[in-house]
């Protein structure tokens, strides 16, 4: 069949076909860039400094906003064209991937709180440790 031969119904059902699957892919694409469960829950460590390093490199979308923006994109504009005949499955899972990535980027901006303060804290309690030591010295010397 010849293009000229298409109808405007059928190159808008084909383009919205085409929209949909663009949508789909960018959702694939957002999924497979997220960190693996693995990957944020296990370790190999030998300090929690080095673990929340770790884990703050795992926590890492990669490109999953930059495929969740394209799913919206696309998603947005066969919705406003009425391409869509059910729309409802293709929107939750934007949700649950724009979801996905905000409590990925939340948990960093946390572990990335306590990369900060966990050697400030460690510094601290070893002051207080050796402060206590000297008290102890002293305790000692006074009682010669």
């Amino acid at each position: 069949m010849s293009q000229a031969t298409f109808g405007d119904d059928d190159l808008f059902g084909e383009a919205a076909n085409e929209m949909r699957e663009d949508v789909e892919s960018s959702l694939e694409e957002g999924w497979a860039a997220l960190p693996a469960a693995d990957d944020v829950w296990e370790t190999d460590a030998d300090n929690v400094l080095g673990v929340l390093n770790g884990l703050n490199s795992a926590l890492d979308v990669g490109d999953a906003e930059d495929h969740l923006r394209d799913a919206k994109k696309w998603f947005t504009m066969g919705q406003r064209a009425d391409a869509f005949d059910d729309a409802a499955d293709l929107e939750e899972e934007i949700t649950d991937l724009e979801d996905a990535i905000t409590d990925i980027a939340d948990a960093s901006e946390q572990v990335s709180d306590l990369t900060s303060t966990i050697p400030a804290l460690k510094s601290t309690l070893a002051d207080a440790g050796a402060d206590e030591a000297d008290d102890g010295d002293e305790d000692a010397e006074d009682e010669e």
